[in-house]
């Protein structure tokens, strides 16, 4: 008896502690992963603004071979939205539309449905480090409400960091394989066969 009175007070003690350490831990973060990418910034650009093109390189959507998701209004401009729908409870279920974009930026809305509802935003910022060659930048801003605060900042920032490091590694490897096979580039002028090369405007050839 005495026992289970004790542990009934240190799961309540520990309930106690965690929720006041909630108080001070911040509801909004922001994560930010950058990678380097050996291609002309317009080709990175006209990949990465693609939803479709995330079935090559996106972690969360590889997580499930068999999820097929759906893309409504007209992919790579403000207000193509994807939706996807999981029967593996990691990946989950909900949605993300490009809401703005500029010639060096591309923002999401993130509508995440299960396992645990929630809404983001997410960033994907493109700096032409010279003619051959260009940084991407992915950012990820969150705002969760307390209590689900202190498990989002300590576990939640880790994953999502973790996978958008992945992420841009795997397009990093997919635009810099000559052939690119199996993966559609998202300018139909280029031809990897021809070695046709664009500069920062992908308006020129350049060579390198």
């Amino acid at each position: 008896m005495n026992f289970l009175k004790y542990l009934i007070f240190s799961i309540i003690g520990l309930l106690a502690f965690l929720l006041i350490l909630a108080l001070f831990i911040p509801k909004k973060y922001t994560v930010s992963v950058s990678e380097n990418i050996g291609r002309p910034k317009q080709m990175v650009y006209d990949y990465m603004k693609l939803l479709k093109n995330q079935e090559y390189y996106s972690e969360w959507i590889k997580a499930d071979p068999n999820l097929r998701p759906e893309i409504s209004g007209e992919d790579g401009t403000v207000g193509a939205n994807q939706e996807w729908n999981s029967k593996i409870n990691d990946v989950g279920e909900g949605s993300q539309a490009i809401s703005a974009m500029t010639e060096d930026r591309i923002d999401m809305d993130l509508n995440f449905i299960r396992p645990m509802k929630g809404v983001a935003k997410a960033a994907n910022i493109f700096t032409s480090i010279d003619e051959r060659n260009t940084k991407v930048t992915s950012e990820f801003y969150d705002n969760t409400a307390y209590p689900f605060n202190l498990m989002s900042y300590f576990f939640g920032r880790k994953m999502v960091r973790d996978g958008m490091r992945k992420n841009l590694a795997n397009v990093k490897k997919l635009l810099e394989t000559k052939d690119m096979p199996g993966t559609p580039i998202a300018n139909p002028d280029y031809k990897p066969d021809e070695e046709k090369k664009y500069d920062k405007e992908g308006e020129k050839k350049v060579s390198y």
